[in-house]
């Protein structure tokens, strides 16, 4: 790089994007780039989110701010990177005017010189790196982490196959490919020993890790085991399950294994079979209670999150009402519901009987007043017991901020702790004595010393 920048990195949307983000600023900071804050850089990268409306929404926005920044002569230039542009390239373009470079999701190696300007390709001024398709998962060593040091997340596959009918995943990330084991393990290393004491692991669908594949023997099942076994591994959390390839031996693998955190993150979007059938979940609602109670009965004390979607196209009240009812009878430790988006490129998208905008914020609104009051219940039920807790940080109060393994970082409630001052990446045991909303209020347990 002929001039050493100074940039600024803005990052949207999910904890795999996050990942990609990290990488970036990794290879940024080895080509010699400074890395700062928005307002000491003369180039901004905002890696975004396509997925849903709003996401499409916020990073316009953002992108736009940007560029009227750099008309006002604040900055020098801005690069678009992500899912967006792999998603919406033309119409970015024709849009939005003063881009200088946009990078595809597959194109993470060309992140240096879209920051350069020294790319070949133009249009309208605009350099463009956009494959359409990456023969296998990007590694991610060598990133720049964005989250503290003691947690990071873990991608072990990238696409999806299974082809639900509001999702645009397929269509930005492609079909399914796996890291080989080996190279997780790797990966998993790396990161134990810059201090990480929790490792998600995450993937578009983290269950069919390496079915097809027949250099990956055992799939997420022998993963977990492998992982667990490395020297120094802290917790290891498990997100974005798949239902209907949740077999009993990665249920054995999680209740066995010592690392892995009796945590399960499975969005289960509904629960009535029509609506199942229409979103193309290749399950339906015996198929997922069965599930859930298998899992309860074979990993004592596990906490079980899900996300779900009100107003699906033609989305009845007896529908909406039914999947309200399994809210308040399974009783899940954490639960986060969606509004349907309508995606014109995705076949419920072209469904008929879209639902009003008006009543699917009804209904979301209605069902997460269900969880509050599930929630509330758990918590409460939680009084009087010990457990341990991973501290993220310190308040200003004399508290910190915790989790226990049933607590992922960014989604779930949180542990405070009162009159302690352990350090981030510590590890302490604690007794509940009430709750703050969705958040647990604890107390360290001091071990008495020995009478000499």
């Amino acid at each position: 790089m002929n001039q050493q920048r100074q940039v600024a990195f803005v990052s949207l949307g999910c904890a795999k994007n996050l990942v990609d983000s990290e990488k970036m600023l990794g290879q940024l900071a080895e080509a010699g780039v400074i890395i700062t804050t928005e307002d000491q850089a003369d180039t901004v990268v905002i890696n975004t989110c396509g997925f849903l409306e709003a996401s499409r929404t916020e990073a316009d926005e953002i992108i736009r701010e940007l560029i009227e920044r750099k008309n006002a002569g604040e900055i020098n230039r801005v690069v678009v990177a992500g899912c967006l542009v792999q998603r919406d390239k033309q119409r970015m373009l024709d849009r939005i005017e003063g881009i200088d470079a946009l990078v595809g999701v597959n194109n993470r190696d060309d992140i240096v010189r879209a920051v350069a300007g020294t790319g070949s390709a133009a249009t309208r001024d605009t350099d463009i790196y956009l494959a359409d398709y990456h023969p296998c998962v990007q590694l991610d060593t060598s990133r720049l982490r964005l989250t503290p040091q003691h947690y990071a997340y873990l991608r072990i596959s990238e696409g999806c196959d299974q082809k639900c009918t509001f999702c645009t995943i397929p269509a930005i990330r492609g079909d399914m490919h796996c890291k080989p084991i080996q190279v997780i393990e790797a990966e998993a290393l790396e990161l134990i020993s810059d201090g990480v004491r929790e490792i998600s692991l995450i993937g578009q669908d983290t269950t069919s890790y390496g079915l097809g594949d027949g250099s990956i023997n055992g799939g997420l099942a022998n993963l977990l085991r492998r992982l667990n076994g490395l020297p120094d591994m802290g917790w290891l959390r498990l997100m974005y399950v798949y239902p209907s390839i949740m077999t009993d031996d990665i249920i054995d693998a999680i209740a066995t294994c010592e690392h892995v955190c009796n945590y399960i993150d499975m969005p289960l979007q509904h629960i009535n079979d029509r609506m199942l059938k229409a979103m193309h979940r290749r399950v339906d609602r015996d198929t997922t209670v069965r599930l859930l109670d298998r899992i309860r009965e074979r990993i004592p004390g596990v906490s079980l999150r899900t996300t779900l979607i009100a107003g699906f196209p033609g989305e009845t009240e007896a529908e909406f009402e039914e999947l309200r009812g399994f809210i308040e009878d399974y009783q899940f430790d954490a639960l986060g519901v969606f509004p349907y988006s309508l995606e014109p490129d995705t076949p419920a998208g072209r469904m008929k009987n879209q639902i009003p905008d008006e009543v699917k914020t009804d209904r979301v609104d209605a069902l997460m007043q269900t969880q509050q009051d599930v929630a509330f219940g758990l918590a409460d039920a939680r009084s009087g017991t010990t457990f341990e807790v991973l501290v993220d940080e310190p308040t200003e109060d004399g508290q910190v901020i915790a989790r226990h393994e049933g607590q992922a970082p960014s989604v779930d409630s949180v542990t405070i702790v009162d009159h302690c001052d352990m350090a981030p990446g510590e590890f302490l045991t604690v007794r509940c004595h009430g709750r703050n909303g969705y958040d647990l209020m604890a107390k360290p347990i001091v071990t008495a010393l020995p009478v000499l």
